[in-house]
């Protein structure tokens, strides 16, 4: 008899925590409907590569680049990746009209194979290189990541900063690297 109770006041209370109205929660999508992932806005997670890219002072002219490649959204993506990202000063160290040149519509191709030649599929965290490791770059090119004791180099350019997003991991570095013909 007290098995049969017992068993009652679950299914009374079942039936009843079925009957109440679940608690709605609204999310407003400010997306229209031809943006990527890029417009997604959320001030609570951990920001991406681009929207880290978006708030540095010192990569302009990279965000100019990436929207120009229309690689905004590629980048806002899961991921992993991890991005060798050129400093402002770095763009300014190729022999002038370079940039300028670069971003006009008939040369995106030219600007993607760059950009590409930044950006490895994975992370690969500092604490992962042991001397000398060869990444294969979304252009299919290769560069090279060294760590001579607490310095770390990519193709010869020095890693002046590291970020982590949460889709991969940011290495700014102090030159632009170009790929190999």
């Amino acid at each position: 008899m007290k098995t049969k109770y017992i068993a009652g006041i679950i299914l009374m209370s079942a039936a009843l925590a079925c009957s109440k109205p679940a608690e709605q929660t609204s999310v407003e999508l400010t997306a229209s409907i031809d943006e990527g992932q890029s417009a997604v806005q959320d001030d609570e997670s951990e920001p991406n590569i681009v929207q880290t890219a978006l708030k540095s002072p010192d990569h302009k002219t990279l965000v100019a680049a990436l929207k120009a490649a229309a690689y905004v959204d590629a980048l806002s993506n899961a991921g992993p990746f991890t991005v060798f990202a050129p400093t402002d000063h770095a763009f300014s160290l190729l022999p002038a009209g370079t940039v300028e040149d670069l971003i006009k519509p008939e040369n995106k191709a030219k600007l993607q194979n760059i950009l590409e030649y930044h950006v490895y599929v994975g992370v690969v965290r500092e604490s992962m290189v042991h001397g000398s490791m060869t990444l294969n770059q979304v252009n299919g090119k290769n560069v090279s990541l060294v760590k001579e004791g607490d310095k770390l180099k990519v193709n010869g350019t020095d890693v002046v900063a590291t970020v982590s997003t949460s889709n991969g991991i940011i290495y700014v570095i102090d030159q632009v690297l170009l790929p190999p013909q």
